[in-house]
């Protein structure tokens, strides 16, 4: 239970009611005790210099008393009050903050220790982003090696004439194009995440039509899915889907949610791509024909370099950033991406972002 405080200013009158009023009392007591009497009168010579003395003892002894208490409730608790700052400031965030009876103190010591619980808490997210951060450069390098590997051996192959017939050669050359197309994948990737971890400015968003974005970012997909011989299709209602958004970064969010579920749909699969528009915000929906998730990917989806053993490896060429930075896109522009499992199978991949307002739209 917290001990029972007492403001400045009343500690302050308690101390002008204690200097005036203990003098006083020093002189009557003195004054009955040497007179004999409470009959304050002059018919007695130098009957008033005993309690005059005794009163100014009274004054001193009440400023010994004020001076002690103040020393005990004020200067006190200021010192150690500075002594935990001083301990706080060399990054000890343990150090013990004092109490205090006066009510300002402790306002000022309930104030320090929030202080101290945001930096601790600041402190340990910057260390938390700085280890998934530099986790995040040693795999993406570390991923990087695999295709330049590969490219470097037949490139090398090329030179040294390993492929001799116009079909080993096309081979080869397709094969190099591959690995610089995952290459740029993962370059792409870890150039977007990292702008999205350090930039802090608000977006420079303008309004555009989501159906464009769509289209757009189907588009980009669109020779990926037809190598697998995967049919993408696309439903919504006719109109305008009119947002205040990036549109650079908003396709490059959609786009990351199309590549994957191109990359895990099987050959001759399906995509179905749905968008509509609701009360205040625009939503979409990406459904693809794969295995889906698992039951622990479901919480670990979009997690940085996360991919689970079934659905997302490495053979995929992805980094592991893609749903990552869909995500994160998505959130910066004040919507949500979620991931789930279709009752009759294959991954769900939805999301929404605010829609621009009607009288808005009409005036741009």
């Amino acid at each position: 239970m917290r001990k029972l405080q007492l403001r400045l200013r009343t500690y302050s009158v308690l101390s002008l009611v204690l200097l005036s009023l203990l003098p006083w009392i020093c002189f009557i007591v003195m004054y009955v005790i040497t007179a004999h009497s409470l009959h304050l009168g002059a018919d007695r010579q130098g009957s008033y210099t005993v309690p005059m003395i005794a009163a100014f003892a009274g004054l001193l002894l009440a400023f010994a008393i004020v001076g002690v208490q103040m020393r005990r409730l004020l200067l006190k608790p200021l010192e150690r009050l500075e002594q935990a700052s001083r301990t706080i400031a060399e990054g000890n965030f343990d150090a013990k903050l004092p109490q205090s009876s006066i009510r300002e103190i402790a306002n000022v010591r309930d104030g320090f220790e929030f202080m101290v619980k945001s930096l601790r808490h600041s402190q340990m997210k910057q260390a938390k982003l700085e280890e998934e951060r530099r986790f995040i450069i040693a795999a993406v390098a570390h991923d990087l090696r695999t295709p330049l590997f590969a490219l470097r051996g037949y490139l090398d192959g090329l030179e040294q004439g390993i492929a001799r017939t116009p079909d080993q050669i096309s081979k080869y050359v397709a094969v190099c194009k591959e690995k610089s197309a995952q290459l740029d994948r993962l370059v792409e990737d870890l150039f977007t995440f990292t702008k999205m971890e350090v930039q802090q400015a608000e977006l420079s968003g303008h309004t555009v039509d989501f159906a464009d974005i769509i289209q757009k970012s189907v588009d980009t997909v669109a020779p990926q899915a037809g190598h697998k011989q995967a049919s993408i299709h696309v439903q919504s209602e006719p109109g305008h889907y009119f947002i205040q958004a990036d549109a650079h970064l908003l396709e490059r969010a959609i786009s990351n949610v199309l590549d994957n579920a191109v990359r895990h749909t099987p050959a001759h699969g399906r995509i179905l791509v749905q968008y509509r528009k609701e009360t205040d915000r625009v939503s979409f929906v990406v459904h693809d024909s794969g295995q889906g998730f698992a039951p622990e990917e479901l919480e670990q989806v979009f997690e940085p370099l996360y991919r689970g053993e079934t659905s997302r490896s490495r053979e995929t060429g992805g980094a592991g950033l893609g749903l990552t930075i869909s995500q994160r896109i998505m959130r910066r522009h004040g919507g949500e991406l979620t991931a789930a499992n279709h009752p009759v199978g294959g991954a769900v991949l939805s999301g929404w972002i605010p829609a621009k307002k009607v009288a808005e739209s009409q005036h741009c």
